[in-house]
């Protein structure tokens, strides 16, 4: 029996539902563990004054060092970039689309939204990028579940709302206007459309069925955006966001840093064998800190670089 925890969102169950039925098809009796985590109970809290996402898998990675739980689905850009001693990411399966999507009652992109427009969302990194080339569109926080912030569009009168393209397609939802936004402009979050599955170091058993499940350019991605992460310093809430993808057999990182009020943006990018991935991660977070990334946001870059 492989014990899967997970957080009781529908986003979270709908992907945690996902994972165990492909165990499931390999052979694996599973049943899932929803837990509610302290990010979810304070959810009407800003993030960046609560601790960030890491909120929302502390609770859950205890349980699995308690051996409560055998393993943990997460959203990978809600993880923080230190995994705790005795845990390792066991699996990352095929990346849905990593894309954020603009989601309006009009219909059109950021271009099409009226002087002085309202969109909504929590995210700093979201909030930089909208404003950096919309700085006249007033940015509102919103928090909670898909179906809250959608309905939130229309009871608060909003123009838009920011969602992210994978939650959307897990969740099966049809969006009448939903336009997505370039990823090589709107710099996705850190593992954003990825699913990590995270289990204890010394479960060989389960880490033996997980390992199956393990997709090499999905593992070689999360490589260098979590490592490009963890050199960088940054938290998830920080207004920065790396996105890798494989070409032709060359993985290509890009990753930006960015002012709350979207200012001031560093860009940078670079390539090579996604055999190097963490490597390239890592040179690409020294290139923005060399042009000067801690003096735009607060950033603590990682000791002995």
């Amino acid at each position: 029996m492989i014990r899967l925890g997970t957080r009781s969102s529908p986003l979270a169950l709908a992907q945690a539902n996902a994972m165990a039925t492909r165990l499931r098809d390999l052979g694996a009796t599973v049943e899932l563990v929803p837990m509610r985590t302290e990010g979810d109970r304070l959810v009407e809290k800003r993030l960046a004054d609560i601790g960030g996402k890491g909120l929302f898998v502390r609770d859950i990675e205890q349980a699995l060092l308690r051996k409560e739980i055998d393993i943990a689905v997460h959203s990978l850009k809600d993880l923080p970039a230190e995994v705790p001693a005795g845990l390792t990411m066991a699996a990352y399966p095929e990346r849905e689309d990593p894309r954020d999507v603009l989601v309006t009652r009009q219909g059109g992109g950021v271009a099409a939204l009226g002087q002085g427009a309202v969109v909504g969302t929590s995210s700093p990194r979201r909030r930089a990028m909208l404003l950096a080339v919309r700085p006249d569109l007033r940015i509102e926080p919103v928090r909670g579940n898909v179906d809250t912030r959608l309905r939130k569009l229309d009871s608060e009168g909003w123009d838009a709302i920011v969602l992210a393209a994978a939650g959307i397609r897990r969740l099966g939802l049809a969006l009448e206007h939903a336009e997505p936004l370039d990823p090589e402009v709107f710099v996705p979050a850190v593992g954003q459309g990825i699913i990590g599955i995270e289990a204890r170091d010394d479960d060989a058993e389960t880490l033996g069925w997980l390992g199956r499940l393990d997709d090499p350019t999905s593992r070689s991605c999360a490589s260098a955006e979590r490592a490009y992460l963890a050199r960088l310093g940054a938290s998830c809430v920080t207004p920065m966001g790396a996105y890798a993808r494989l070409d032709r057999g060359t993985l290509h990182v890009t990753g930006v840093v960015a002012s709350e009020d979207g200012r001031q943006v560093l860009r940078a990018s670079t390539s090579g064998d996604p055999a190097r991935a963490t490597e390239l991660g890592r040179t690409l977070a020294d290139t923005l800190l060399e042009r000067g990334a801690a003096s735009v946001v607060a950033l603590r870059p990682e000791a002995g670089r």
